[in-house]
């Protein structure tokens, strides 16, 4: 194959260049030059290919100005296209940089948002600490007696004429009935906060009654906030979180620290309702007493003084948190709590303990109706007696001020203790008193020692509770705070 093809090529080029002779004649002489096929096929390349250099030159030479000017256009587009290039680079490199920028600060708001509840939950904490602290202290100073006894033949108790006021019986054994709660807004905040304008505000305002937040409409807040709340996402980061992995989880992982911060909403509506139970406790201790607590809440801050514009709590924004829901909570519970305050507070000058401590004491008789020890007769006891030992301290069951210090009819030696908002006690026939008039005594502080001066049998005091000038039976006091003192 390849020797045919050589014998073609060879026969080609000897039928296309032929030998070929030149002669030449000088002087007389002939001389002559043989060229052969291949010399003149070499020549013939030789001559083709300065041709084509010549017209290759002489072109450039012509159209030299185009041709460069066509390169220039050329390089032109190609630095446009490459500067297109590094601007599109840029121009991502700048959305993307944009994308990471606003998702990295979206989740360090939430964080700090989420941080700044739990410190708001952890100051609302630790005034509730200090609450049940208090609490657990006043139930720590609580005196116990011995088991009760039933009415002894040896007793004591003004009569008709011991100077005191003829009570009225109907009136000492009816208790008032409980108020209904009514749902208002109300509290305050530890934390900074921006209340919106308000409307003018009354210069005077009457007493309301007492302040009970609606848990309920909290509760169906927080569950509308955790079922219908959506995050809204702009169409840049989100082809940018689609194109990007990296942003997609850092905005996942900021959902899920945002969620967190939803479940921070409801710790604060169930410490809002243990504080809410407790207040619910007090005030039927109170109630138990035979004291409307609504009544005398508002009879404790009236002595106090209290008042302000009503801010509704929907206009009150906690400085840090956007989270209204959560700032809405932590406001009822601290209203509550305060609340709760305010009861312990008032409570402590309630007498919920006895005049005497130890076994050693017994309740010989009790308040209401019984047949008189001297005359023999049915007559009335306004107090209950607690006998035993000569000269045992008697001590203040709720703090508060002498104001009468001495001798008094069938009394014999008394003290008598406004206790403020109403409530007064009388201990009787002491065989000493140990302190005076106008003197501040605290609960358990001693104040006389037990005897039988005045109008007894024995030696034994007479113990007597009277809220608004009306004498209240010491039991239903004794009992109700012994859900507190045991």
């Amino acid at each position: 194959m390849a020797g045919t093809l050589v014998e073609r090529v060879w026969a080609w080029l000897h039928e296309t260049f032929p030998e070929r002779q030149i002669y030449i004649r000088s002087d007389g002489r002939v001389q002559f030059f043989t060229f052969g096929p291949t010399l003149q096929a070499t020549l013939a390349g030789l001559s083709l290919i300065f041709l084509g250099w010549v017209a290759f030159a002489t072109v450039n030479v012509i159209f030299k100005d185009r041709i460069i000017a066509a390169k220039d256009h050329r390089y032109q587009q190609m630095q446009s296209a490459y500067e297109n290039r590094v601007a599109d680079l840029q121009l991502s490199y700048d959305e993307l940089n944009g994308a990471l920028v606003a998702a990295e600060d979206r989740f360090k708001s939430t964080a700090d948002e989420l941080q700044l509840k739990q410190n708001t939950i952890m100051t609302f904490l630790n005034q509730k600490h200090q609450v049940d602290a208090t609490l657990a202290g006043l139930a720590n100073t609580g005196i116990r007696i011995g088991p009760d006894h039933a009415p002894a033949e040896a007793g004591d108790g003004p009569g008709p004429s011991d100077g005191i006021d003829n009570p009225q019986p109907p009136a000492l054994m009816n208790n008032l009935p409980p108020t209904p709660q009514v749902s208002a807004p109300g509290g305050a905040s530890v934390l900074p906060a921006m209340p919106q304008p308000m409307a003018p505000q009354p210069r005077t305002a009457k007493p309301t009654k007492a302040s009970f937040l609606d848990f309920g409409g909290a509760v169906g807040h927080i569950t509308g906030f955790l079922f219908g709340r959506s995050t809204p996402a702009t169409p840049e980061l989100t082809l940018n979180f689609a194109a990007h992995p990296a942003l997609r989880v850092l905005d996942e992982q900021t959902r899920r620290v945002a969620a967190i911060g939803t479940q921070e909403t409801v710790l604060m509506v169930r410490a809002q309702g243990e504080v809410a139970h407790g207040v619910a406790e007090l005030q039927s201790l109170i109630r138990h007493a035979g004291i409307n607590p609504d009544d005398y809440a508002r009879r404790f801050e009236g002595a106090h003084g209290v008042g302000g514009p009503d801010i509704p709590l929907q206009s009150v924004r906690i400085d840090g948190i956007a989270d209204q829901k959560f700032s809405d909570a932590f406001l009822r519970a601290s209203a509550v709590l305060d609340q709760l305050n305010t009861l312990m507070s008032a409570t402590r000058h309630i007498p919920l303990t006895t005049p005497v401590a130890g076994a050693q004491f017994e309740r010989t008789s009790g308040f209401g109706a019984r047949i008189d020890p001297f005359t023999g007769r049915y007559s009335f006891h306004p107090g209950v007696d607690f006998a035993g030992p000569w000269g045992s301290v008697i001590s203040a069951t709720a703090p508060g001020t002498v104001i009468y210090a001495g001798e008094r009819g069938g009394y014999g030696n008394m003290v008598e203790i406004d206790h403020g908002f109403g409530i007064h006690t009388r201990y009787g026939h002491l065989s000493s008193i140990l302190v005076r008039v106008g003197a501040k005594v605290s609960q358990g502080a001693p104040i006389g020692k037990l005897g039988s001066t005045g109008r007894s049998t024995g030696p034994h005091v007479h113990y007597e509770v009277w809220y608004d000038d009306v004498v209240r039976n010491p039991s239903t006091f004794i009992e109700a705070g012994r859900h507190v003192y045991e």
